[in-house]
């Protein structure tokens, strides 16, 4: 696949696949992605967009393989790489996928539940979901689109604010991704579900919590140096973790790494939009067992 970046091609249409606002970088290889062959040992990251997938695929990578020439050699969108994508500039993450010579292999992935491939529940792999408040997932998003070539236009604020409730995203509505990852929990003992804001709040802590779920001692030394190579700072200024090579990002616009804070919502919200964003989130959230914190 050939790809000049200084001719971009238009920004892609959002339709329905399925029941799910998709754009065809995700689907055009669905076929193929669904007949993935996962192994027992895979780890699949799951997420809706920019809920911190990047920093737990940094935090699984360091945990499972250390401080080594690969951290400074290649990309961690090629060490840890997305499945459903197919594009000319990034390649096939199932190709890369299945060429990952690490292992266990750390893949992710935007699907939602039901759009992950059969094979990794056949062979009960471990899964890490990571869930993020939507006030905060919305503004990352709307900024990340503004840079990103590869989403449809955002359009202004307010606009953006209406779509992201009515589900109008790609990878589809906020509110059914985490509650149908939330619900898998309950039938999956395989997955594990954490919050950005918990990470954010505690990173040790939830790192603590990654190894055990994973099975995975490692020193307080260790877990430390990981700790502090995820710190937001670090990764943002990291080449190798922060996308800045990738050539259909716009970072004049927006860096790829913005702020990754908890509560940046407040900067962008008006009081009208933020009671109601509550109003809607408060009809969509039913299950009291799923809750978010939008500060800390």
């Amino acid at each position: 696949m050939s790809f000049d970046p200084n001719k971009l091609p238009p920004r892609p249409e959002l339709f329905d696949f399925h029941g799910v606002s998709m754009i065809h970088y995700f689907t055009d290889n669905w076929e193929n992605v669904q007949d993935f062959q996962a192994r027992p040992d895979d780890i699949l990251i799951a997420t809706y967009s920019k809920s911190g997938t990047t920093w737990v695929s940094y935090i699984l990578d360091l945990l499972y393989f250390g401080h080594t020439g690969r951290q400074t050699s290649v990309p961690i969108f090629k060490r840890v790489p997305f499945l459903e994508i197919i594009h000319p500039a990034l390649g096939s993450g199932k190709d890369m996928a299945d060429n990952l010579p690490t292992s266990p292999r750390i893949i992710k992935t935007h699907y939602p539940v039901q759009f992950v491939p059969k094979s990794f529940w056949d062979q009960n792999c471990r899964i890490v979901y990571v869930a993020r408040n939507p006030k905060d997932t919305v503004v990352s998003y709307f900024h990340f689109g503004r840079m990103n070539t590869l989403e449809p236009e955002p359009g202004d604020w307010s606009d953006y604010i209406r779509r992201f409730m009515d589900g109008k995203m790609v990878f589809g509505s906020w509110y059914d991704h985490v509650n149908g990852w939330w619900k898998k929990k309950q039938t999956y003992s395989n997955l594990h579900y954490m919050f950005y804001e918990d990470l954010a709040e505690d990173t040790g802590r939830e790192i603590d919590k990654l190894c055990s779920f994973l099975g995975l001692s490692r020193s307080d030394e260790e877990k430390k140096r990981v700790t502090e190579g995820v710190h937001f700072d670090n990764m943002k200024k990291d080449k190798m973790a922060n996308y800045s090579e990738v050539p259909i990002f716009d970072f004049k616009m927006s860096p790829f790494m913005r702020k990754g804070k908890v509560g940046d919502w407040k900067n962008h919200f008006s009081v009208a939009q933020s009671e109601q964003f509550d109003e809607d989130y408060n009809k969509k959230m039913t299950d009291v067992t799923l809750q978010f914190r939008t500060e800390i």
